[in-house]
């Protein structure tokens, strides 16, 4: 999963660079909308523009209502935003919702929404790594705290991996048990964004 950051796009067209994050099939297989300041107007108009566009499933975060209204995939949510097992009577079927788990304690919380109508889809868990993409991310898990975190998910909920994750260390997270990795600057930061989706995607695939 790739997920924007307006700032690392450093004024390059989003869509293209996501575009080039997902080519030929080899690289990026779901796109995260991320646009924490940005103005509801404006991310509803890229969120529908990377639907339109791209191949791969597209999420938004935090913005359920926005994910609806530009017929996104899902969503995916945090602590703060409107309860999981709330939202998802509101939303239509296949409608995807995930989680992010940082802490034992949010991963109690998450694994205790176990009616499989209610629960996560899926669990993002870290900071695996030491990450510059989100300031209050908390102090990195190592593979081993993921793999605490990632056990407490109930049967059938893949958890992914985030935080500072590269092609280098995307190996060790999915040997600690992730059904996948979440990237931001490993991919948008680097000059060649195919390029560089294809060695995690090849990284993660070889783990």
């Amino acid at each position: 999963m790739v997920i924007t950051d307006p700032v690392l796009f450093k004024g390059r067209n989003p869509v293209a660079v996501c575009s080039r994050a997902v080519a030929g099939g080899s690289g990026a297989t779901m796109i995260q909308v991320r646009w924490k300041d940005g103005a509801p107007a404006d991310v509803l108009q890229l969120t529908r523009a990377l639907v339109a566009t791209l191949p791969v499933p597209v999420l938004v975060n935090d913005r359920v209502d926005i994910a609806l209204a530009a017929g996104a995939a899902g969503a995916h949510l945090g602590w703060d935003d409107p309860p999981l097992d709330a939202l998802r009577a509101h939303v239509p079927a296949g409608f995807l919702l995930g989680i992010s788990v940082g802490t034992p304690e949010e991963a109690e919380r998450a694994a205790a929404v176990r009616a499989e109508a209610a629960s996560a889809d899926y669990w993002s868990v870290g900071p695996c790594f030491a990450t510059p993409s989100k300031a209050d991310a908390g102090p990195p898990l190592g593979p081993d705290g993921f793999t605490a975190l990632a056990r407490l998910a109930p049967a059938g909920v893949p958890v992914i991996g985030i935080g500072g994750i590269t092609a280098a260390t995307a190996p060790l997270v999915m040997g600690a048990g992730a059904a996948g990795v979440a990237v931001i600057g490993a991919v948008l930061a680097a000059s060649d964004p195919e390029a560089a989706a294809r060695e995690l995607r090849a990284a993660a695939v070889r783990a």
